[in-house]
């Protein structure tokens, strides 16, 4: 039948016309299309390493995209700055038989800056080629390429980003001179083609075709532990006169001493400051407080990017100066203030946000995107994010807790790790006064103390510092979690601590709150909050699975009933322990009062494939409790 169709296919296109069928649909393997939205026809990466400061990558790619599920896949993103700079760009579009619809000229090509709403300065700029159709399928062809002043960083491949997108035929080349060789991990991948690529020079190459990608599994490893890949990054290599290695993480940190050398030194009359603020205090950690809030007072977060200024901060003189800087110059700044009054803090990478918590400690690269300070103590080590005016003093939270770090030190980099917040320190406790009335609306007397990265739960850490008090609302309203309701009051507060807190109060009036049917009313007392998310079973699992939350919530829910109802139903305590977590419910009626005490502790942590049924089944059972009815009868 494909046959029939691919010999149809390139009959209409000679009928047609057309000088040269390309890439026709119908030549697509048809185990390649099932299930899928797009297919990459071809996909060509060819990195050259010319020398230590100088490096040439080509991209091809052709993609049929199939449905308008995969329309995004005729949109391509090259970025560009003083340091790259594209040599070419080519593009065109076919139709289903294969014939050329489009070729892509310069006026197709939009140039603009990359620079985010929070930048101050950025020489970043992208070029976009949008090569997105109105009818399915079609396919579209890119080529360009790209030449670079440094060897800082080789890009990588992955066998599939999207496991709706198969391939045909895949191909990675990477070719050097024999004295820069680069350094590889490969992950499910075979050892590469090794051949000479001219006088002096080698190369290596991996090649794959007709590749099915395995479906993304839920709470799974990043995809670079789930996904075929390889990451590569040079050996030796410069960065605008800046020479350095990668073959160590030693040998990275001393690379960043060089950068930061001499950008440490206060004015004159700041050190006077940081001397007289500290003077009187005995405690070193005190100390690191003082400085730290100081920092946050006279500074504010802007994002810097231009050139070697992505990677060396700006020195603490000009930062005190100006009051603002990035990440780097932040923590820069930090570090000096801390040196001043003899008290050595460190400059540390680490990436912030969900990815990368887990690379490589065996392969050395620049994985990170973010900068920190670390403050050894005897005792433990006090960590300050500097691009916050509101961080509580020694919390990390969410953004960059419990993930490898790179600390430059002395002798070079050392990899650490930084604070892990365990589920105890991580808690909402809810207590609300139900008053429900006859018609089962009800009045609500609620407290929510947070703790820990609960205090950041939908960005409420912020709110917590503004006095936009519609957005506190907004926050409020999505976190009470019922159909109907009405906020008639509410009250903030947070204490910062190494372990912050938040409280919220509010007054709200439900509506619905319980279901009345005849002469029986139904109530569920978990009003708020009842867990709804249970994923999907698997017949296999192949990959481990990976909980990053840690948390306890704690419920309290006291409901006032009418006199007249008396229960006829009163669920029994519900117990359940799993390598996952525990949940506890309990029950109780007295004098018409309604006493329901909820617990549910989640671990997180790296568990057996085989343990996925059993998180499954846990899920299922804290929903079933959570939505768990009790029956008042009206006995007048």
């Amino acid at each position: 039948m494909r046959f029939r169709f691919l010999l149809i296919s390139v009959l209409l296109a000679y009928a047609a016309g057309a000088a040269e069928v390309k890439y026709p649909v119908g030549a697509i393997p048809a185990e390649l299309t099932e299930g899928m939205y797009a297919v990459v026809r071809l996909q060509e990466q060819d990195f050259q390493i010319v020398s230590k400061s100088k490096s040439r990558y080509r991209f091809k790619r052709v993609i049929t995209v199939l449905n308008s599920q995969g329309k995004d896949h005729g949109v391509f993103v090259i970025g560009y700055d003083k340091e790259r700079t594209i040599d070419f760009v080519e593009g065109a579009v076919y139709d289903a038989l294969g014939k050329q619809v489009k070729k892509v000229k310069n006026s197709d090509i939009i140039d603009r800056s990359s620079t985010s709403g929070y930048s101050l300065y950025e020489d970043n700029r992208i070029k976009i080629v949008d090569l997105r159709q109105d009818y399915y399928p079609y396919t579209v062809e890119i080529e360009y390429q790209v030449t670079s002043k440094l060897l800082y960083s080789i890009p990588g491949f992955y066998l599939y980003e999207d496991d709706e997108v198969s391939a045909e035929q895949l191909s990675y080349q990477i070719s050097y001179p024999v004295l820069l060789k680069p350094r590889y991990k490969a992950f499910r991948c075979p050892e590469p083609e090794r051949a000479a690529a001219g006088k002096d020079l080698e190369a290596l190459s991996w090649k794959f075709s007709n590749v099915k990608p395995d479906k993304f599994e839920r709470y799974a490893p990043e995809v670079n532990r789930v996904v075929p890949n390889v990451a590569l990054a040079p050996a030796d290599f410069e960065y605008d006169g800046y020479a350095g290695s990668m073959n160590s993480w030693q040998s990275i940190g001393q690379w960043q001493l060089q950068l930061n050398a001499g950008r440490d030194v206060l004015p004159e009359a700041t050190r006077s400051k940081v001397r007289q603020m500290t003077a009187n205090l005995t405690n070193d950690r005190e100390k690191i407080r003082v400085l730290y809030e100081f920092m946050q007072s006279k500074t504010r977060y802007v994002s810097i990017q231009l050139g070697i200024g992505g990677l060396q901060p700006f020195d603490a003189k000009t930062v005190d100066e100006v009051g603002y800087g990035d990440c780097k110059a932040l923590s820069n700044y930090m570090v000096a203030l801390l040196k001043e009054v003899g008290i050595k803090g460190y400059y540390c990478w680490v990436f912030g946000g969900d990815g990368m918590k887990h690379l490589s400690p065996d392969f050395p690269v620049d994985y990170f995107n973010h900068i920190i300070v670390a403050v050894p103590q005897k005792k433990d080590t006090v960590w300050l994010e500097c691009t916050s005016q509101i961080a509580p003093f020694g919390f990390l939270g969410d953004f960059t807790s419990n993930r490898y770090a790179l600390m430059i030190t002395e002798e070079g980099g050392k990899l650490v790790r930084t604070p892990h917040y365990a589920a105890d320190a991580n808690q909402q406790i809810r207590v609300a006064k139900v008053d429900l009335q006859p018609t089962g609306d009800a009045q609500v007397a609620m407290m929510m103390n947070f703790s820990g990265t609960q205090t950041e739960n939908g960005g409420l850490d912020a709110l917590m510092a503004s006095s936009q008090t519609t957005e506190q609302k907004k926050w409020l309203e999505r976190a009470i979690d019922f159909p109907s309701f009405t906020v008639k009051s509410f009250s903030m507060s947070a204490k910062k601590s190494e372990i912050p807190t938040s409280t919220v109060l509010a007054d709200i009036e439900l509506r619905k709150a319980a279901t009345i049917n005849g002469k029986r009313l139904f109530i569920t007392p978990n009003i708020f909050g009842r867990f709804a998310h249970v994923p999907e079973k698997l017949e296999v699992r192949k990959n481990p699975v990976v909980r990053n939350a840690a948390y306890v919530d704690t419920d309290t829910i006291v409901v006032k009933v009418p006199q007249t109802f008396h229960p006829e139903f009163v669920p029994t305590t519900v117990s359940i322990k799993t390598r996952f977590g525990e949940y506890w419910a309990d029950y109780k009626v007295e004098n018409n009062t309604v006493y329901y005490i909820r617990r549910l502790k989640m671990l997180d942590g790296e568990f057996p494939p085989e343990s996925y049924s059993e998180l499954v089944e846990f899920f299922k059972s804290i929903s079933k409790a959570d939505n768990t009815k009790m029956v008042f009868v009206n006995k007048t």
